[in-house]
């Protein structure tokens, strides 16, 4: 036989949906839950309505099991296979315990710390989480899990609401233009850039403007061969401004939709690095007056916290619009992205998950945050 709550019962009993009777719900206050206030499964059992009108003003009821937010990205969870089975599955179990202590709290802090997430962005994680555990009284540890993946979403929407809306106009190249220092994974970038716009219908061209790095060069025209996109380029040691200009006029002339420029990843000094980059932009600017519409800036995964100090000096001398995070699937320390958006404010717009020229998946911050805890054909 069912049981049934009674009339003015706090609530309906344990147990499923099968059989009428009512699922296990915690009524929890202040998190955000994209259910209604009462299931409706639970409607039409005596005592419901008493039961709802005991509920703290503003509280959500969310069911105790932990779900995905967003669609999911398959490259992207491919990408993040080694820091989901690393140290995220190690967070996810860091709440499966019987009540939230001062252990989870430290050990919480540590495993951040692990993941790259970086020392100043993992304390404030776990403050945030502490706070409200303590203001809302939680005391569900898997409710306390939920609080933190919501936090970890709203830190990276605070850099991705700083994202400008790109326009493609026809019989005007928008012109991308992509920095970072040497070995983080530029060229390959670049060409996954190529294959991304491609998919969209969209004629491309590339312009070999790191002259100092004969490897740069070649491996551009590499690229170009493989996906059948035209490269602008000149000899080893050449000037770069060259090069951009011929990019330019040839893009123009060939009503090319996107042009993609390689830049120098090293140069003697940060006022060298501004003065190089600041011809570049005028010379792209006779042609097209808003190029380049977007300057990428690339960052290696695996390098960590070391990466995030060069891209901060990098940022320091050139204006940023976008972040592109290469080589995310060679670390099982993918936490990168959230000291990224806290430490440079800036949007990231794409991560790269592989080798392939089609290993690159758009950054969405629920989609990313999802790919850290499950994996495919989990969290549904």
């Amino acid at each position: 036989m069912n049981q049934r709550a009674e009339p003015g019962s706090p609530g309906p009993p344990r147990g499923t949906l099968r059989g009428g009777r009512a699922p296990h719900i915690h009524v929890l206050p202040g998190v955000r839950a994209r259910l209604p206030p009462i299931p409706l499964a639970c409607r039409g059992f005596p005592g419901w309505r008493t039961w709802n009108q005991r509920l703290p003003k503003g509280a959500n009821v969310i069911l105790k099991f932990f779900r995905r937010k967003a669609q999911p990205d398959v490259q992207l969870e491919q990408g993040l296979e080694k820091t989901r089975r690393g140290v995220f599955s190690e967070i996810t179990r860091l709440f499966d315990r019987a009540a939230i202590d001062e252990a989870l709290y430290e050990d919480l802090e540590m495993l951040l710390i692990q993941a790259d997430v970086g020392w100043d962005v993992s304390q404030q994680l776990v403050a945030e989480l502490r706070a409200r555990v303590q203001r809302d009284r939680i005391q569900d540890p898997a409710a306390a899990r939920e609080i933190l993946r919501e936090e970890m979403i709203s830190l990276l929407e605070a850099a991705q609401r700083n994202r400008t809306v790109k326009i493609l106009q026809r019989g005007v190249p928008f012109v991308i233009m992509v920095v970072g220092v040497n070995g983080v994974g530029k060229t390959t970038t670049i060409a996954k850039l190529a294959k991304y716009h491609q998919a969209f219908g969209r004629s491309v061209m590339l312009a070999a403007g790191d002259t100092f790095r004969a490897a740069a060069i070649d491996q551009l025209a590499i690229w170009g061969e493989r996906l059948d996109v035209p490269v602008i380029a000149h000899q080893q040691g050449g000037d770069p401004g060259a090069v951009v200009f011929d990019a330019m006029q040839a893009a123009h002339a060939r009503n090319v939709d996107v042009l993609i420029v390689d830049t120098a990843g090293r140069l003697h000094t940060k006022h060298n690095l501004m003065a190089e980059l600041t011809k570049l932009r005028k010379i792209m600017q006779k042609t097209v007056p808003d190029a380049p519409q977007e300057t990428i800036l690339v960052i290696d995964a695996t390098t960590g916290q070391n990466g995030l100090v060069q891209a901060k000096e990098f940022s320091n001398a050139v204006a940023i619009s976008d972040i592109a995070i290469a080589k995310l699937d060679g670390t099982a320390k993918g936490g990168i992205a959230f000291s990224v958006a806290k430490e440079l404010g800036t949007p990231i717009s794409y991560v790269g998950t592989g080798e392939k020229a089609a290993d690159l998946a758009e950054f969405r911050p629920e989609t990313y945050v999802d790919s850290l805890f499950f994996g495919e054909g989990e969290g549904f």
